[in-house]
């Protein structure tokens, strides 16, 4: 198969780093080692069909009359972000644009806006990972040609796509390596290195198929080893060596903190959440190379247009100094933890210098396309 070459992403030299406090789990109990395919499968539909929809209904700000509330649409947010339901209230509040939250992992709602393709619900898109949205882009689903007025600082200026059809709100890295001190005192330096016995049924990752940050992850090795073959026979190397596999980063982080495996690959924002809760009995480290994981909203292209001016409102105000500052406490031992797009905004103390991250961008384009395909791969030849 062709090769799709990943490259070393232009980190800026003065992105500060430094320590914090106790991490919130986005999911549950581990769940046991390598899920069926038709385990997963059900889950997909459950949740997809079950996804909990939260209306919020925080007081409207003084200035907007009751009249002015009343002529809003509602708009109608398809989120997997921890700090998700703290930016729609305090955007609710601010604006008194009623919003209808959905939050759900990424893989679920993914399924949900396919199945809604004739009929679509959404209106705007808030997940991990600029392939998914890619992906969206090359269905006709998102709307197109329009910028935020923003200062995008260097990682904003290298994620925003040419046609301006999804919008970049924050980076952290797919594939971190986490590792509990007490049991591995001496981690693996290189991802080859997972491939030793010595890691036999050691090693855990989330579901590419339901976990958004990890499709990325799958899609930068492949990159990074050459082509789509090598990063296969890798991961089947990883499978054949006891690879566990579950849903999301909290039920792999779970089972680390469980005892049922000693190294976990999970996103950096989920690591050093949990570095922060033990108090550096679990530690984070970036093996090279990591990729670049954007989070970004997208607007659907066929909402009404009053619903995506809203979206568009919406995508405003997380960009601003306010909306920075909810993303930045709305979770701030998990999601919370990227590294910012915009100009004035540092990121958290607990976050590395980023100059210091072998970091590497993939093309989401040329992955995205590919992401049904090789997901479909992983669930048959891993996920098992």
């Amino acid at each position: 198969m062709a090769t799709c070459p990943a490259t070393r992403l232009n980190v800026p030299q003065d992105v500060a780093s430094g320590p914090a406090g106790p991490l919130r789990g986005r999911s549950g109990a581990p769940r046991p080692r390598q899920p069926k395919p038709g385990a997963r499968r059900a889950f997909l539909a459950a949740t997809s069909a079950a996804a909990v929809t939260t209306t919020l209904v925080a007081p409207l700000a003084a200035s907007v009359p009751p009249a002015a509330a009343t002529s809003k649409v509602p708009l109608v947010v398809y989120s997997a972000q921890g700090y998700d339901s703290a930016e729609a209230t305090a955007f609710q509040k601010a604006t008194g644009i009623p919003v209808e939250l959905d939050d759900n992992s990424t893989g679920p709602l993914l399924t949900k806006i396919e199945a809604e393709k004739d009929n679509p619900k959404w209106g705007l898109l808030w997940v991990d990972g600029a392939t998914a949205f890619a992906s969206l882009d090359q269905q006709g689903l998102l709307m197109k040609g329009w910028e935020p007025h923003v200062k995008w600082g260097a990682l904003g200026q290298q994620a925003v796509p040419a046609d301006h059809s999804y919008v970049p709100t924050g980076i952290t890295m797919a594939g971190t390596l986490v590792y509990s001190t007490k049991a591995v005192p001496s981690p693996p330096s290189s991802w080859e290195a997972l491939l030793s016995p010595k890691w036999d049924g050691e090693v855990g990752m989330n579901d590419p198929a339901v976990s958004g940050p990890t499709y990325p992850f799958v899609a930068g090795m492949m990159a990074h080893l050459g082509s789509v073959n090598a990063g296969q026979k890798y991961f089947q190397q990883l499978a054949a060596n006891g690879l566990h596999v579950y849903l999301t980063n909290g039920d792999t982080l779970s089972a680390l903190e469980a005892g049922v495996i000693k190294l976990a690959v999970v996103q950096s924002s989920a690591g050093i959440g949990a570095e922060m809760k033990t108090n550096g009995a679990i530690r984070v480290r970036f093996l090279d190379p990591v990729t670049a994981l954007p989070s970004a909203i997208g607007i659907d292209a066929r909402a009404p247009r009053a619903e995506q001016l809203e979206a568009e409102k919406f995508v405003g105000f997380v960009l601003s100094p306010q909306g920075q500052k909810v993303m930045q406490s709305g979770d701030p031992t998990g999601d919370s933890l990227y590294w910012p797009v915009v100009e004035g905004v540092k990121p958290l103390p607990a976050l590395p210098r980023l100059s210091s991250v072998p970091v590497q961008s993939i093309n989401p384009y040329a992955w995205g396309a590919r992401e049904d395909a090789l997901n479909t791969w992983f669930t048959d030849n891993i996920v098992q």
